[in-house]
């Protein structure tokens, strides 16, 4: 199997402001590229880094959230890594729709990634998402 083809790493503060920063790094690595879905790819780091900061301890002065770009087959795979919270896990909100007023992050993963998921790392915790090729 080959490996995942690493496109670009940046650990930002972890601050709503890194949000837009966020959304730049990730627009120029796939423009690089000539990634096709960068739109979905752009809204999906905006709610997962903004999740980042709002819900776990990357929020905190201090912190950090790191945003992972990579490829595989034409799949594009995206990580953001935070610092976790014990009191905050992601999960999908079940009074949510696209006209509802806030909630709506995991459940726009859940509608656009082709795979999503979030595991628990030594450093805190990992949400990815995955878009396959149209």
């Amino acid at each position: 199997m080959k490996a995942l083809g690493m496109l670009g790493q940046v650990a930002l503060p972890g601050e709503v402001a890194s949000v837009p920063v966020a959304r730049r790094y990730v627009r120029d690595l796939l423009e690089a590229v000539g990634h096709a879905r960068n739109d979905d790819a752009l809204l999906l780091v905006t709610e997962l880094v903004t999740n980042a900061v709002r819900h776990s301890h990357s929020g905190r002065p201090g912190g950090r959230v790191t945003v992972s770009v990579a490829t595989h087959h034409g799949t594009l795979h995206i990580d953001v890594a935070d610092a976790g919270s014990a009191d905050h896990q992601p999960r999908l909100c079940s009074e949510v729709d696209a006209d509802s007023g806030g909630g709506r992050g995991l459940w726009l993963v859940q509608e656009i990634a082709s795979a999503w998921g979030w595991q628990e790392i030594p450093a805190g915790r990992v949400v990815w998402f995955q878009l396959a090729r149209e």
